[in-house]
C-alpha cells in the first residue's frame, strides 16, 4: 500500500491508496484501441475513407492528420504502465 497526502484546503492527512491489483484490473490495451475506433469513427473517417476508395477523391488532409494522432495517442496511452483510468478523457486525445 502508498501512502499519499491529501492536502484540502492547506489542511493535510495521510491516506492509503490501494493498488491497482487490490482494487482489480485497470483498463486494457483493447479498451484503449476501442476508444481510439470510437473517436475515429464519431469524426467521420471511416465514411471519408470509404468514399475516397469508391470515388477515388482524396479525403481531406485534415482527417488523415487526425487519424495519425488518434493512433498515435492510443499508441502511447497502451504502453502506459499502468493505462489511467481516466484514458478516455479529452485531455489524452487530439481535438477533432
Amino acid at each position: 500500500m502508498r501512502m499519499f497526502k491529501v492536502i484540502e484546503g492547506g489542511l493535510g492527512r495521510a491516506v492509503q491508496m490501494n493498488d491497482r491489483a487490490e482494487v482489480g484490473p485497470g483498463p486494457s490495451r483493447d479498451d484503449v484501441r476501442q476508444e481510439a475506433n470510437r473517436r475515429l469513427k464519431e469524426s467521420g473517417y471511416h465514411l471519408s475513407r470509404i468514399r475516397e476508395i469508391a470515388t477515388g477523391v482524396p479525403m481531406l488532409a485534415s482527417l488523415k492528420y487526425l487519424s495519425l494522432q488518434i493512433d498515435f495517442a492510443a499508441e502511447t496511452l497502451s504502453r502506459l504502465d499502468p493505462i489511467p483510468d481516466d484514458f478516455r478523457s479529452d485531455g489524452y486525445w487530439p481535438a477533432g
